[in-house]
């Protein structure tokens, strides 16, 4: 049983690090945009009670199985937060896959190489925000074993994933019956569109 739950955690660490496949911290990235080498970052001074009542930014998912929305936790995790907004606003969501789907793990997606290798340009520090956690419907960030190299690649926790916390950071959460269309998805589904609600 203990050698069960083991190997679950490493195949969970495995197909999370391995999928964000960026730079290590330090080096150049494929554009030679250099890599953030910032600590890891710990938001001690806010515990998060109730994200429900913030007016967080709400972003729309337009997928090839249906929409869904997820409040993004920009006020409570703003490195992650904000990096996250930075690229759906600029439309970088747009048209690329979910190109990992584990069911009763995570749809994870956000590589505009669709094989889990590549990412954004820039590289945040790892933020942990005390309260928020790996919960059904939470967006975490999938990274490199570099705390510090997380891009563009995310998660949608569709299954038990408390094991995580504490070691991705989590950013937000899907709304509502959304999590219908999560769990509809399939490796290759496409996000047509991804953008800000106004």
């Amino acid at each position: 049983m203990k050698l069960t739950a083991i190997f679950a955690v490493a195949l969970a660490f495995v197909l999370l690090a391995g999928c964000a496949g960026q730079a290590q911290a330090g080096t150049p990235t494929a554009n030679n945009t250099s890599v953030n080498n910032a600590p890891a970052q710990k938001n001690t001074t806010q515990q998060v009670n109730n994200v429900a009542k913030t007016s967080n930014p709400i972003v729309v998912f337009e997928t090839t199985k249906g929409t869904f929305k997820a409040e993004i936790y920009l006020k409570e995790a703003p490195i992650t937060g904000g990096n996250f907004m930075k690229l759906v606003r600029s439309g970088f969501y747009n048209g690329l896959t979910f190109h990992r789907v584990v069911p009763g793990f995570v749809a994870q997606g956000g590589d505009p190489k669709g094989d889990g290798s590549g990412g954004s340009p820039d590289t945040i520090a790892l933020e942990i925000v005390p309260g928020l956690t790996h919960k059904l419907g939470s967006l975490g960030m999938a990274r490199t074993q570099d705390p510090n190299s997380a891009s563009s690649q995310f998660y949608i926790v569709t299954g038990d994933a408390s094991f995580l916390d504490g070691n991705y950071a989590v950013f937000g959460q899907v709304q509502g019956s959304g999590m219908d269309i999560v769990q509809k998805l399939v490796v290759g589904d496409k996000m047509t569109k991804v953008y800000e609600e106004k």
